[in-house]
C-alpha cells in the first residue's frame, strides 16, 4: 500500500515503538529486496502515551479517543496542541491539568493575534521587535530541523508573545512591527495549526455524532450548549461588534446590550479594552 501510493521510496514513516521489530523491519526486508532502493529515507517511532502517569488501558479505565475528550468538552485545537508540543521520543503523560494549561497556551496565542490585528498602533516601527520576530521564527525553524523537536520550536514563539506583549502595554510596538509579528505567527501556524478558531464546527459534528449513535449521555453541558450555536462567520461577527461599539459610544445601552448578547448566544466574547473593542470565540 505504501509503494503504490507513495512510491517505490519515500522521505517519512512513522509509528510506535512496538512496531520497529518485526513489524518495520519486515517492509525493509521486503521492500528493498523487490526494488533494491531505500524503502524511507526517516523513521520516526513515537513512545507509548501515558494518561494520568499509567499506561492507557481500557482495563483501567483510562482510555480515550479523541471523540471522549471532545464531548467531555475539551477543544480539538487544545488536544492537537498538547499533542504536538511534545518531542515524538519523550513519553508524553497526558493529564487533564495539562489539557487545561495547552486550552490556555492556545488562547494567549489566537489573543495575541487578535491584539496586532485589531490594535491600532502608533506609526513607526522598533527595530528590536523585527529582530524578536525574526529570531524566534529562525530558533524554531531550527527546533523543527532538530529531528522534529516541538518543544525547542514552540518556546521561541511564546517568548515572542510575551516580549512584544511587554512592548505593547509600554507603547514601544509600532503599527510597522505588526506585519512582522504576524509573519512568524503565520509559520508557526503551518506546523501547529491552531490559531484558526475552527473549534466549533469540530465540536458540533461530534455531538451530531453523539446523537446519532445514542451517546449524547457522554457530553458535557457545556460542548452541547456550544454545538446548538450558530456558528457565525468572522466578517458577521466583526459587523455586529462595529454596531455594539457604536451604540456604546452613543450610550444606547439597550441595543449595546442586545448585541453582546446575541454575539454571546452565537459564542463569542466581546471584551472592551484600553485598546478597543475585542472579540474572542469562546
Amino acid at each position: 500500500m505504501s509503494t503504490k501510493l507513495l512510491g517505490e521510496s519515500f522521505d517519512i514513516h512513522t509509528g510506535g515503538e512496538d512496531l520497529i521489530f518485526p513489524h518495520h523491519e519486515n517492509e525493509i526486508a521486503q521492500s528493498e529486496s523487490l526494488t533494491g532502493k531505500p524503502f524511507a529515507h526517516f523513521w520516526m517511532h513515537v513512545r507509548f502515551l501515558l494518561v494520568e502517569g499509567e499506561k492507557m488501558s481500557k482495563s483501567v479505565g483510562n482510555f480515550y479517543t479523541l471523540r471522549d475528550l471532545v464531548l467531555l468538552g475539551h477543544k480539538p485545537s487544545s488536544i492537537r496542541f498538547l499533542l504536538a508540543s511534545a518531542h515524538y521520543r519523550t513519553q508524553l503523560n497526558f493529564t487533564f491539568e495539562a489539557l487545561k494549561q495547552a486550552a490556555n497556551s492556545v488562547e494567549r496565542l489566537r489573543n495575541f493575534q487578535l491584539r496586532l490585528r485589531m490594535t491600532k498602533f502608533p506609526a513607526g516601527s522598533n527595530p528590536k521587535i523585527a529582530q524578536l520576530a525574526s529570531e524566534a521564527a529562525q530558533t524554531m525553524r531550527a527546533g523543527l530541523e532538530d529531528d522534529l523537536n516541538t518543544p525547542q520550536a514552540v518556546a521561541p514563539v511564546f517568548e515572542m508573545v510575551r516580549q512584544a506583549n511587554v512592548a505593547a502595554d509600554a507603547g514601544d510596538l509600532r503599527a510597522g512591527d505588526v506585519p512582522s509579528l504576524l509573519e512568524t505567527l503565520e509559520k508557526f501556524d503551518q506546523v501547529f495549526s491552531v490559531l484558526q478558531d475552527d473549534d466549533a464546527p469540530k465540536m458540533r459534528r461530534i455531538v451530531e455524532w453523539a446523537k446519532a449513535e445514542g451517546k449524547l449521555d457522554k457530553a458535557s453541558k457545556e460542548v452541547v450548549e456550544l454545538a446548538g450555536t450558530n456558528g457565525l462567520p468572522d466578517e458577521q461577527i466583526e459587523q455586529l461588534v462595529m454596531e455594539h461599539e457604536q451604540a456604546r459610544k452613543a450610550r444606547d445601552f439597550v441595543k449595546s446590550d442586545a448585541l453582546r448578547a446575541q454575539l454571546s448566544d452565537a459564542g463569542v466574547v466581546v471584551e472592551n479594552t484600553k485598546e478597543g473593542v475585542r472579540w474572542r470565540r469562546k
